[in-house]
């Protein structure tokens, strides 16, 4: 089955030079499939030099001539630097007429001359990048959007969807497995005129490219990784946003930040594509994804700032209906797409203010006065736009209050909330906007902040837990000035949640008629978009393969994960890998101390020797308190499956003994422990020894404890040659240096460390740099469900001095 034609959008930065052109491809070569249609922008400040050489034009011949020389070199120098053999011949060639063209140019330019120059910059941008992926082995073409996107000039001009579309489908299957690389920016009119589509253009213009075209997806590729919390070259603890609604994001646009444009936001509501947000110059640092659903949202989640704003004034005689001549100017501006930024009402003074970016202002000041709007018009310049985005924000009393609290010393015009509700936003006499954005993010995202908690089973662990956490949650909460709350508690096939808060100590007796069956990642979704906490953490406490395999999935809804599920930290390297990745790109954690050694914190100091420079050389000891406690007390005068049957009625072993017996559990205990000392170990490369016999393997439970003693014959043996030797059986786990990797039975003298440990007592043995002659030994209890009830608390006692 083939793959859904995906859209990809290149800014000028992502092209900037000869390092960014390659790294584009290499991106395309792993990300893109052929059919896939690239959009991109002119390479570096080409647009910019482009408006430079227009205006010399009018001022001085001498000047423009230079200014044009310089960008020749420069997209010459690209040309030369990356292609090779007669794909160059061709390239130079078409530079040369096109700068010699353009040479040729006199002064005055109408307006369609003027935008048909300055759009040379994306035609080089997409010829030279085609004939790069060609030389690459990668089939492409370059194409014209002019060809098939139509459009009429205007302030912000808008693409005729309708006389587009088939234009656009005559082109696409013209080229069939070919990646179409098209420019960005640009439209036509009816006369054959260039139209360009203004600030944003060459977004605006892939996403309507990805709707016309039908694409399942479009990725915009810049150099940042998505949408943060505040611009990150201010705010150093910004985080990536990995999910924005998208009235969100579209309120994020309309306030004009530089990441996304409000006209890209809109070819996506109105089609069935995803619209990415990804850093070209680290695919893999992350990435927003615009969704396309109404936000329930829990308050601001973007702080965003803009300078130079500028306010148009308009005072409305007295004696007239003020209020009717506001809503028709502001109707009025909306229906010629000239929506302010935000404004403020002057009523008694019959007065609106109206805040515009600076490109903007002018386009809207002419059509008020060629509207004849009965008003004294003004334009005021020096100004700055402070904001505080996100579902719910004005309806958040902690985000209100921080918000006014941090700008009342700044020089503040006015501020107003947005009549959608999803941001404040502020107009200011022009100061400095950055040390605003650090002390109102810090304001909002750093005090006062409230945790939802999510509990993954609610068996002996589970259970155990929440009494913990009933106890413990006000010392929790005082400790790191954080409100935790418990608002969901899962099982394989129901979960119970509510916003509002769970009791922890009615779990056991309310969850039967509060919780209700889910699909899939229903459950996941819904914590995803709760409101009115800052951060979600969800605690697996079950053994279930299929939960860990839905890790990722937590991380895109921008959770983090405390676990004592072996499973997927025990998996294979890609995998372990994709999750560690998964949470790392959005600053947030994996923690999982509760899988080896119960409450002992083996994780930790395996970690924190290998970050502190030591060498770990082996690891070695029992790992199972399950198999420590019945080898402890098998001396053979009880039959080793009474024993099995002793333990598994008093609840030390899994609901299955097997799955202790097999060896599986110490195996996934092992391979978790080798990767945090840095070890690259897969878990087929460890040698396990089964204690099941091969007989009992696939009978059910009562079967298999029925027909138990084929396994106490099996051991009785085992222990008998032992015994000859003076020795005792323990099931023991190593790690060599080389890597091999091993667990299974071992006779150890009576003496030895392995051999004395007090019932279900777990034992670590580090042998490194630091500690070669006398190994760092850790022991403690290894199982029980208060034990690993603790190490569960431990984490999230270290998650909150995280947050």
């Amino acid at each position: 089955m083939s793959q859904q034609r995906q859209l990809h959008k290149f800014g000028g930065s992502s092209l900037a030079n000869p390092e960014c052109y390659r790294r584009v491809t290499n991106i395309l070569k792993e990300y893109s499939n052929p059919d896939d249609l690239i959009v991109v922008s002119a390479a570096g400040k080409t647009t910019n030099r482009l408006i430079e050489f227009l205006d010399a034009l009018n001022k001085d011949g001498r000047i423009a001539h230079e200014v044009l020389q310089s960008l020749r070199e420069f997209q010459m120098q690209l040309v030369h630097d990356l292609l090779q053999g007669e794909l160059k011949n061709e390239l130079v060639a078409a530079l040369d007429d096109e700068f010699s063209t353009l040479g040729q140019l006199t002064a005055p330019l109408n307006t369609a001359q003027k935008a048909s120059v300055l759009g040379h910059g994306e035609t080089w941008s997409a010829r030279l990048l085609a004939s790069l992926l060609n030389q690459n082995g990668l089939q492409a073409v370059a194409q014209d959007s002019r060809t098939f996107l139509r459009a009429e000039s205007g302030t912000q001009p808008e693409v005729n969807r309708g006389s587009s579309y088939p234009l656009i489908k005559e082109v696409l299957s013209q080229h069939p497995n070919h990646r179409i690389v098209i420019t960005g920016f640009m439209a036509q009119d009816d006369n054959g005129h260039t139209v360009l589509l203004g600030r944003n253009g060459s977004d605006y213009s892939a996403t309507v490219i990805g709707a016309l075209a039908e694409v399942s997806r479009a990725t915009i590729w810049s150099d940042v990784a998505g949408v943060y919390s505040a611009d990150p070259r201010f705010v150093s603890d910004a985080c990536l946003l990995p999910l924005l609604r998208l009235d969100e994001a579209n309120e994020l646009a309309r306030l004009a930040a530089p990441v996304l444009h409000s006209r890209t936001l809109q070819p996506v509501a109105q089609s069935s594509m995803d619209l990415h947000l990804r850093c070209s110059y680290d695919p893999e640092a992350g990435s927003t994804k615009i969704e396309r659903v109404l936000a329930s949202g829990r308050g601001a989640k973007i702080v965003s700032s803009l300078n130079e704003v500028l306010l148009i004034q308009l005072h409305f005689p007295a004696g007239h209906d003020f209020e009717r001549l506001k809503q028709e100017t502001l109707s009025t501006l909306k229906r010629a797409q000239l929506e302010p930024l935000t404004f403020e009402v002057q009523e008694d003074q019959h007065t609106l203010r109206l805040a515009y970016t600076s490109e903007i202002a002018g386009g809207a000041l002419e059509y008020l006065q060629d509207a004849a709007i009965e008003a004294e018009i003004k334009l005021k310049e020096g100004f700055s736009l402070v904001a505080a985005v996100g579902a719910g924000v004005a309806k958040n009393a902690n985000h209100c209050y921080g918000f006014y609290h941090q700008l009342k010393s700044a020089p503040v015009e006015f501020i107003a909330e947005s009549p959608s509700g999803l941001s404040l936003v502020a107009i200011l006499r022009s100061v400095n906007t950055s040390n605003l954005v650090k002390t109102i993010h810090d304001q909002l995202f750093q005090a006062h902040k409230r945790v939802g908690i999510a509990l993954c089973g609610k068996g002996n662990i589970g259970s155990s837990w929440l009494e913990l956490f009933n106890k413990q949650k006000n010392k929790l909460e005082k400790r790191h000035g954080i409100h935790f709350e418990l608002i969901a508690v899962v099982d394989s096939q129901n979960y119970w949640f509510s916003p509002q808060g769970i009791d922890p100590a009615g779990v056991s007796q309310r969850y039967e008629e509060e919780a209700i069956e889910y699909q899939g990642d229903e459950w996941i979704q819904k914590l995803g978009s709760v409101q009115g906490y800052d951060d979600v953490v969800v605690l697996d406490v079950t053994a279930s393969q299929q939960l860990a395999q839905r890790y990722t999935n937590i991380a895109e809804q921008g959770m983090h994960l405390i676990s004592a599920n072996k499973v997927a930290g025990s998996a294979s390297s890609q995998y372990y890998h994709q999750v560690r990745n998964a949470f790392a790109k959005i600053n947030r954690h994996w923690l999982y101390n509760a899988t080896v050694g119960a409450g002992l914190p083996i994780n930790h100091t395996v970690r924190d020797l290998c970050e502190s420079g030591d060498d770990i050389h082996s690891l070695s000891g029992i790992f199972s308190g399950t198999l420590s406690w019945l080898f402890q007390q098998y001396d053979g005068t009880v039959p080793f499956a009474e024993l099995v049957d002793l333990a598994w009625q008093q609840g030390l072993t899994e609901p299955d003994p097997r799955c202790d017996l097999d060896g599986s559990d110490v195996m996934r205990k092992l391979v978790i422990l080798a990767r945090e000392a840095e070890f690259d170990l897969e878990p087929e490369s460890v040698k396990v020894e089964s204690l099941v016999p091969s007989e009992l393997i696939d009978l059910s439970l009562d079967d298999f404890l029925d027909q138990g003693q084929i396994l106490s014959e099996q051991m009785a043996e085992r222990l008998k040659c032992a015994q000859s030797e003076d020795k005792v059986l323990r099931y023991v786990a190593r790690l060599e240096k080389n890597g091999s990797a091993s667990v299974g039975i071992e006779a150890l003298d009576k003496h030895h460390a392995l051999a004395n440990l007090l019932p279900c007592d777990n034992i670590f043995a580090i042998e490194s740099k630091w500690y070669k002659d006398n190994p760092l030994v850790i022991r403690g209890p290894g199982a029980g469900r208060e034990v690993t009830a603790g190490a569960i608390q431990s984490d999230l006692n270290l998650l909150a001095s995280l947050l």
